[in-house]
């Protein structure tokens, strides 16, 4: 229980009879006043429960008053104060403080023990198309999916990281028809990027098709032979994957990211092509699902809630709906992805915000069927990278490779950091922390200058704040000096010593033991809002007083004396522990710290 739940059970016990059987502790709402004179915690509790209250009090600055009376007789360690027309403030003691300190967990299964929780997640995420760039756009999907899974793996969940890669699609009929008519394959294999020479084909093909309509009926052969099994298409088709998968695992190592199903490849689309035809067959005995004009087979909604979801085209086509909803309905009978309980799997997808509609269709279709309810689908929606005249297209060939970004992000900061591999972390810590500082669910005009600044609320400051800590942690072992993170035995014995000996706890020692105390507070809240800014913004406020605290105080200053000793190991461990949180507050986010910079 951290601070703020033990505050809130405190005044729950101090409310007055009548109100305490009404109110719950999550009714409780705690603020950190603005004003640091005003204490550390303040809450509205006695204004917002005014017409509960009895005749015993006229307004709520009296209901106030006699919850502060009660509360300071209960609470030697914690002083409650009424301002204005019925607020609280709290204001913790020193010796409040030392005790918070001392209970903060050491070890990283300490903050988070694995595998408590029943109900399993699948985070699906990045989904790069095959024969596709692996853009700047895909960048959002990888690293917001990543931090998400993290974030539900740090609260107990059992985490199926999956890479949905489209694999298959009529696309597939467009590429084998531009690399029959213009390709080379022995020239395609040999390039330094297999991708990009498919993405000029693929764009050569658009080109050409806007001037001979033909084009496209050949592609809608090609795929329809695709998936009747032609063993020309199939070959060129798989060299179409192997080249692609060949490139992406180079992002994906590049960016530390890591798959968990199919061996790390992903369930593609094409997995579950041999399900589509019973799953159509299926499908047609619900009511709901008809066939409309032309023959295509089409899901239809009550009331008209959305618009028809076609999952079969005239020509027998299949479309994505077909393959995401066998993909669903397949999760839904492996054993490894029920519950504890038998409980359905959560699964996320973590897709661009214009794909809303299409989602809001697939999970109500579930609904529909009885596979999953409203609480175990969810989109996960981020806003779009845009060029300045709009979105990225493959097909005119407008897009900013990956790769290029990572190369460009790379150089500017190995102009920094004159080391090679140390600007390979720093320019994936700055382009992982400037997009997940921010609002996912809002469209980012792509910026070169934003994206590769590395000063400010950046990752890399962030790591240069780790660096520092460690590096203070490493003189002092020079010194002689042992710092550990002691067990909570030993740490309450040292705060016992520090209250003894009336060491006061300075305000920005008070700012960083709150922030560290608040840490799991703050992971929880990510996770259940599913919102990586939020750890973000604490990080950023960690490191902020962290550095200012390392600019304010000499921590190996002569220690002389039982007083100043304990100052300092005191010291030493508050950035033992500043060290710990926010190595791994960010290892959640998917970002990797160095030891020294």
């Amino acid at each position: 229980m951290n601070i703020e739940e033990k505050l809130k059970a405190a005044i729950l016990l101090a409310l007055p009879e009548n109100l305490s059987k009404k109110v719950r502790l999550e009714d409780i709402l705690l603020e950190k006043p603005k004003l640091k004179n005003f204490g550390d915690f303040s809450t509205n509790l006695a204004m917002l429960k005014q017409h509960l209250v009895s005749e015993d009090f006229a307004n709520p600055r009296e209901l106030a008053e006699s919850i502060v009376e009660q509360f300071n007789q209960e609470n030697s360690d914690i002083e409650a104060s009424v301002a204005g027309p019925g607020f609280i403030n709290f204001r913790l003691n020193d010796r409040r403080f030392w005790q918070i300190f001392a209970g903060l967990a050491t070890k990283e299964d300490e903050l988070f023990p694995q595998n408590t929780q029943s109900q399993k997640v699948i985070v699906e995420y990045s989904s790069p198309n095959i024969a596709k760039p692996f853009s700047i756009g895909h960048l959002r999907s990888t690293i917001i999916g990543d931090a998400v899974a993290n974030l539900y793996q740090a609260m107990g969940y059992q985490v199926f990281r999956d890479n949905h890669l489209g694999d298959w699609g009529t696309q597939f009929g467009k590429q084998i028809v531009a690399i029959k008519k213009w390709g080379d394959e022995e020239a395609i294999a040999k390039s330094d990027n297999p991708v990009a020479e498919l993405v000029k084909l693929y764009v050569k093909f658009h080109q050409e098709a806007e001037q001979d309509e033909q084009l496209n009926d050949e592609a809608r052969l090609w795929f329809k032979k695709l998936e009747q099994g032609n063993s020309e298409a199939r070959r060129l088709w798989q060299k179409c994957i192997d080249w692609s998968l060949t490139e992406f695992s180079k992002i994906y190592q590049r960016l530390g990211v890591k798959f968990s199903e199919n061996d790390g490849r992903g369930f593609g689309e094409s997995f579950f092509e041999a399900m589509l035809s019973d799953l159509i067959k299926q499908l047609m005995k619900e009511d709901f699902v008809k066939e409309g004009e032309g023959g295509a087979k089409l899901i239809f909604y009550e009331n008209d809630q959305y618009p028809p979801l076609m999952i079969q085209k005239a020509d027998g086509a299949t479309l994505y709906a077909t393959r995401d909803l066998a993909a669903d309905k397949w999760r839904l009978e492996q054993e490894r992805y029920q519950g504890k309980n038998g409980e359905h799997p959560i699964i996320i997808n973590e897709v661009g915000s214009e794909q809303s509609l299409y989602f809001q269709q697939l999970y109500r279709a579930e609904e529909l069927l009885g596979w999953y309810q409203k609480n175990e689908r969810i989109h996960l929606k981020h806003g779009l990278y845009r060029f300045v005249d709009g979105k990225m297209s493959t097909r005119k060939g407008q897009v900013i490779w990956l790769n290029e970004v990572l190369d460009k992000a790379q150089a500017k900061a190995q102009d920094l950091s004159g080391d090679e591999e140390t600007a390979k972390v720093l320019s994936i810590a700055a382009l992982k922390w400037n997009d997940l500082k921010r609002n996912s669910q809002l469209s980012v005009k792509f910026d070169w200058d934003e994206i590769l600044n590395l000063q400010g609320n950046s990752g890399p400051y962030m790591l240069y704040a780790y660096a520092r800590a460690k590096s203070i942690l490493r003189k002092a072992k020079e010194q002689g000096i042992k710092v550990q993170q002691t067990s909570d035995t030993q740490q309450l014995s040292d705060a016992q010593q520090l209250t003894d000996a009336h060491l006061l706890v300075e305000p920005l020692e008070k700012e960083i033991i709150q922030l560290l105390a608040n840490f799991q507070k703050i992971v929880k809240q990510s996770q259940q809002e599913l919102n990586p800014a939020l750890l973000c913004k604490h990080l950023y406020s960690l490191a902020k007083e962290f550095n200012s605290f390392y600019n304010k105080y000499q921590i190996l200053q002569d220690s002389s004396g039982e007083e100043a000793l304990l100052r300092r190991d005191f010291r030493l461990q508050l950035v033992a522990q500043v060290s710990f949180i926010i190595k791994i507050g960010l290892k959640i986010l998917g970002i990797e710290t160095l030891e020294r910079l």
